[in-house]
């Protein structure tokens, strides 16, 4: 007897269930920030912070009420100058995405998740290598 390819209604309901606990628990955690602690961290108002998420160039996070964190650890310098080039690499502007990439360990990058690699001054290119093996 061969296993089923697809999941069953109830195992698709557990996973987005699942789904929303991380991403509430994610919304929650201590490294996340409001839109007016970025702004006021980057010298800029929050319609800036607004255009840097649409445009790609910030992971901006809105909750089940549509308010917005910010993981503060991507604006340190290591970090903030490949985040565009990230989401290009992965083809994507979905900050969740972009976040998981970020936060997942890469076989490409000796287990490291590409935050830390980025952290620990990892060439961006061996990291953005990651993101395009990651997008196919």
């Amino acid at each position: 007897m061969t296993k089923d390819l697809y999941a069953t209604a109830a195992e698709t309901a557990a996973l987005l269930r699942e789904g929303k606990r991380y991403r509430r628990e994610r919304l929650q955690a201590a490294d996340m920030i409001t839109v007016t602690e970025a702004a006021s961290l980057l010298n800029v108002d929050g319609s800036t912070m607004a255009t840097w998420i649409i445009g790609g160039r910030c992971i901006g996070l809105a909750g089940p009420d549509g308010t917005l964190r910010f993981p503060r650890w991507q604006f340190e310098p290591s970090v903030w100058s490949a985040i565009q080039l990230i989401g290009r690499a992965l083809g994507t502007q979905e900050p969740w995405l972009i976040l998981g990439f970020l936060e997942t360990p890469a076989p490409a990058l000796e287990g490291l998740t590409p935050r830390v690699a980025l952290e620990r001054g990892t060439a961006v290119e061996r990291v953005l290598a990651a993101a395009i093996d990651n997008a196919h």
